[in-house]
């Protein structure tokens, strides 16, 4: 029987439209597989109690500004952590509304799966549109959508069949290519975490056995060996006069002692003689594990520098194309310049094109645009001052990642995806 810290570990993100019942599903979620702790029921009961509500509001459990709670809306990303014997899971409760886009790129960078909520009584509407083309943008591997408030429906099949109809013509343009639906109320968990006795027509799995059964352990890469250096161990004390490691995480292949590496930029090769895991020597290290390397010769080796295997290695380049989602109030216009961070390493770039932005709602390419505004995706063409080690997003969705930082205010103005 596998330990605690060997459950696998999954990330999702739910998204959606404003009043879709995201946050109600979280809370539904944590309620229901019992991760809330008395003490937090009691004062949510309390807190329903003071708004004058006959049921618990399950919401609360995830909205934790003031702002939040007296709107009855998500404005930035709530995090929270759950279990169940099978799995362990971090939810990014993403906002949905417009505004607040950039917001839920933040929260589906990382997950492994996008939990859609679609309001059964709206159908699609353009939030939901944007926000399943902003997680095929990020290479998000699986998709659940979920059909809510089919208590408001009578629970009517045909309304949940259409619904599923239309959003399997408009995510035939999408990338993502494992899409699940699933009829729901996260207000009463029909379908949550119990088959609803409401819904006899649907056949189909739960939405918490589907998150303890999506398999992801394929989506790492295990192909292409990148291990960007975080930081060079050197003790220099009487125990460990001669010991250097360098320690990072490993974003791509596995690596073993004995393997031969090269170094990028030097070009410089060595063999690994040890990899640790804290204190404890393993015989392999991948994707996405942190650990310390040791290697057979002394290389010269600092920060921002990748371990690669010699007859794999990353693109290399200065002329870059990116998508890129855009986070700042000053807009992004063309022959501005930025801090460019990527991997563990920090350079500078300036943008000489922007080739098109995207209407989220047609899918459309405005080419003539010119300058991308705050939530605003689109395509441009920038250099860099170094080269760059990459690959593309679509191939490791870690090294085919950046960031744009303002110089003067350290503020990160833009995410974007290597093409």
């Amino acid at each position: 029987m596998p330990t605690r810290q060997d459950i696998e570990l999954l990330r999702f993100t739910t998204c959606g439209s404003v009043d879709d019942g995201k946050s109600t599903l979280i809370g539904r979620l944590l309620l229901d597989t019992r991760n809330i702790f008395e003490d937090q029921l009691q004062a949510l009961k309390a807190s329903s109690e003071r708004r004058g509500l006959s049921e618990m509001d399950l919401s609360l459990l995830t909205d934790g500004l003031k702002a939040e709670r007296e709107q009855g809306i998500t404005i930035d990303v709530a995090y929270r952590y759950f279990s169940t014997p099978k799995r362990k899971f971090i939810i990014s409760d993403a906002p949905g509304h417009l505004q607040y886009t950039r917001n839920m790129v933040t929260g589906a960078s990382t997950a492994n799966l996008a939990l859609i909520l679609i309001d059964a009584r709206k159908g699609m509407v353009e939030q939901t549109r944007r926000h399943a083309f902003i997680a095929s943008l990020l290479g998000i591997p699986h998709m659940v959508v979920c059909i809510n408030k089919m208590d408001l429906v009578d629970w009517d099949q045909t309304v949940y069949e259409n619904i599923v109809e239309e959003f399997r013509m408009f995510s035939s343009r999408l990338d993502t290519q494992d899409i699940q639906f699933i009829p729901i109320s996260a207000k009463f968990g029909d379908n949550v975490v119990d088959r609803s006795k409401n819904m006899n027509w649907y056949e189909g799995s739960t939405l918490m056995f589907n998150l303890e059964n999506v398999h992801i352990s394929g989506d790492q890469n295990h192909i292409d060996c990148r291990f960007p250096v975080q930081y060079v161990i050197r003790p220099q004390d009487d125990q460990f006069h001669d010991y250097r490691a360098y320690s990072g995480r490993i974003i791509g292949g596995v690596f073993r002692p004995g393997d031969k590496v090269m170094v990028l930029p030097s070009g410089f090769t060595s063999k690994i003689s040890k990899i640790n895991v804290a204190d404890r020597e393993v015989s392999e290290g991948f994707s996405p594990m942190s650990v310390s390397i040791q290697l057979e010769d002394d290389v010269d080796i600092s920060r921002g520098d990748m371990l690669v295997r010699e007859n794999n290695l990353p693109q290399t380049g200065q002329e870059i194309d990116v998508m890129i989602c855009w986070m700042n109030e000053k807009p992004l216009m063309e022959g501005k310049r930025y801090v460019l961070r990527h991997t563990t390493r920090e350079l500078r770039c300036m943008i000489k094109e922007i080739r098109y932005k995207i209407d989220i709602t047609t899918l459309r390419r405005l080419e003539n645009e010119k300058q991308l505004g705050m939530n605003d995706i689109g395509r441009i063409h920038l250099r860099t001052t170094l080269p760059l080690y990459y690959d593309s997003y679509r191939r490791n969705r870690n090294t085919g990642s950046l960031i744009l930082v303002d110089e003067a205010t350290n503020e990160t103005v833009g995410a974007g995806m290597i093409l």
